[in-house]
């Protein structure tokens, strides 16, 4: 992977050619850490997918909403098919990219598909300033909405499975494509992380167990195709 700029002083790892099908990766509230997700980014990679994995800062006054908003003019202006783009974000990133993608008509954007890590869809979006499901007004069936699929630990103690599940029904009832997995993994394993207790920070892990649960989470990612509308 490249580091560049996405804005002044605003760092961003990448990977990947225009014409490549292209994931914009978002960590989650600990600020600037595109480290973190290191290994589900090069997980991705592998399975020939471009990346875009921006820092940004939940601490910022704006909670990080300008940082996310570049990210994604970004990506867009990286690759050949704007639209196509798969937007991934775990834990407060996951609640961004659920909150960008229920609103995307509105600022003038599209995703193929979006893949949020134990979202925190209980608290509000730095987007938006808003719970995502109290974001969904009308019915969604004829709109073709980016489908979502929610990846969620059943060991995470961070973050209850159930506030996928719950988010999950809340789109179902406004016929919006979904699919909830619930996978062997806790909070940060399932985005290729561990915590450090001593530092109070997720960072990029190396043992066998939590990157089996990042491959499989990556396999996913790469299969989850732009088209799919299974509810």
């Amino acid at each position: 992977m490249e580091t560049l700029e996405y804005a002044p002083g605003r760092l961003v790892d990448v990977s990947g050619g225009p014409s490549q099908r292209t994931v914009l990766l978002w960590h989650g509230q600990q600020s600037d850490a595109r480290a973190a997700v290191r290994p589900l980014a090069e997980l991705l990679i592998g399975h020939g997918l471009g990346v875009v994995v921006p820092d940004w800062n939940s601490h910022a006054d704006d909670g990080g909403r300008a940082d996310l908003l570049t990210s994604v003019h970004f990506a867009r202006e990286r690759v050949d098919d704007p639209d196509g783009l798969v937007l991934v974000g775990w834990s407060m990133g996951g609640v961004a990219a659920a909150g960008l993608t229920i609103q995307a008509r509105r600022l003038g954007v599209a995703f193929a598909h979006t893949v949020c890590l134990a979202g925190a869809f209980m608290v509000t979006d730095p987007i938006f300033g808003r719970v995502p499901a109290t974001q969904l007004t009308g019915d969604a069936s004829d709109a073709k909405p980016a489908p979502f699929t929610l990846l969620h630990g059943r060991s995470d103690d961070i973050i209850p499975v159930t506030v996928t599940r719950d988010f999950a029904a809340a789109l179902q009832r406004r016929d919006w494509p979904v699919q909830v997995v619930e996978l062997s993994a806790d909070h940060g394993s399932i985005a290729g992380a561990n915590y450090d207790s001593a530092a109070d920070r997720y960072s990029a892990a190396d043992d066998p167990e939590t990157l089996a649960v990042a491959a499989d989470v990556a396999a996913r990612i790469a299969a989850a195709p732009g088209d799919w509308t299974t509810r």
